[in-house]
């Protein structure tokens, strides 16, 4: 018995996004590009934030950690998808599984904890305007920051350990690109019954908590909004939250779909056409709604150009 309780799998073996190999290069080259734009779009807000002191508010503080969530997070899945897709097949280690699915657990996490603040952050600027200056001071937000990292770090760590405190002793074949707690979980040789008790339940909190304070805050926005009798004021109100409203419906309605809906214990390609869309398209856009309308970063970008020598037209 304890020879078979030990983790005998050393390697998983993914089925990957096709078996043809003109639509594994026609893949490479999209998520190529896509990953390419999705890096120097983060690093262009994080520059501009950084370098730009009119940007240097609570909003655009967050925002910048926001970036920076979503180039570690690309970059911990993205180029080895790259990788197999140029080879034609995909293989990885049972170790750098654990890792890989350790990361992006910990960047998920803090992600959802991170919209959460930037939610809270928009309901103190739009209804406790005065309170502001104080409540959202340098301090509070390096506290809030650090704490969504932290937190995200320590909900990664639990997962990894209920995932593969289980034996790995049978089938190693993924139908997927990458590690996925879920679908891993599933080829596990005992049974699993508690631990994806466990998994839901802290999947459930990481997603309750942040998302019942967007709905409250939001909420309470709307109400203050409603209130403004004046176009300008509407606008201005607006603005400043439909793209964060975006972003969050968007990455919750995702997440929500791969961890919190039931679904078979058969292997099937839902899983991995959601976590495509999660793992290329929402970081490759998240960038592309906060600046497509916001008029900060459009002036933040044309001084950038002046001070470059470039004058925008």
């Amino acid at each position: 018995m304890d020879i078979e309780n030990l983790t005998s799998v050393t390697e998983f073996i993914f089925v990957g996004l096709s078996s043809q190999r003109k639509t594994q290069l026609l893949l490479f080259v999209a998520i190529l590009l896509t990953y390419s734009l999705t890096i120097m779009g983060n690093l262009a807000v994080i520059l501009l934030v950084w370098f730009d002191t009119r940007l240097q508010t609570p909003m655009y503080y967050f925002l910048m950690h926001l970036s920076g969530l979503e180039i570690c997070y690309v970059t911990s899945t993205e180029p080895q998808m790259l990788a197999h897709l140029l080879a034609g097949n995909g293989v990885i280690s049972y170790t750098r599984c654990v890792a890989q699915i350790f990361v992006a657990l910990s960047l998920g996490a803090a992600e959802c904890f991170l919209l959460g603040v930037m939610a809270y952050d928009r309901y103190l600027a739009i209804c406790r305007p005065l309170l502001y200056p104080v409540a959202m001071d340098r301090w509070r937000q390096v506290h809030l920051a650090s704490s969504c990292w932290a937190t995200g770090f320590l909900f990664g760590a639990i997962y990894v350990g209920c995932t593969f405190r289980h034996s790995y002793c049978g089938p190693n074949r993924i139908n997927h690109f990458m590690c996925e707690l879920p679908v891993v979980l599933k080829l596990a040789c005992d049974d699993t019954h508690v631990t994806q008790a466990i998994v839901f339940l802290m999947a459930g909190l990481v997603l309750i908590i942040p998302i019942s304070v967007v709905l409250t805050s939001y909420a309470v926005i709307l109400f203050s909004v409603l209130q403004i009798r004046f176009a300008t004021g509407w606008r201005k109100a607006f603005s400043t939250c439909a793209s964060h409203l975006m972003v969050v419906t968007v990455f919750y309605g995702t997440v929500i779909s791969m961890y919190l809906i039931p679904r078979s214990t058969t292997f099937s390609d839902r899983d991995k056409n959601i976590a495509l869309f999660y793992v290329v398209v929402t970081p490759f856009l998240n960038p592309i709604i906060y600046t497509l309308r916001n008029k900060d970063v459009h002036e933040a970008v044309a001084r950038a150009l002046r001070r470059g020598g470039f004058e925008p037209k």
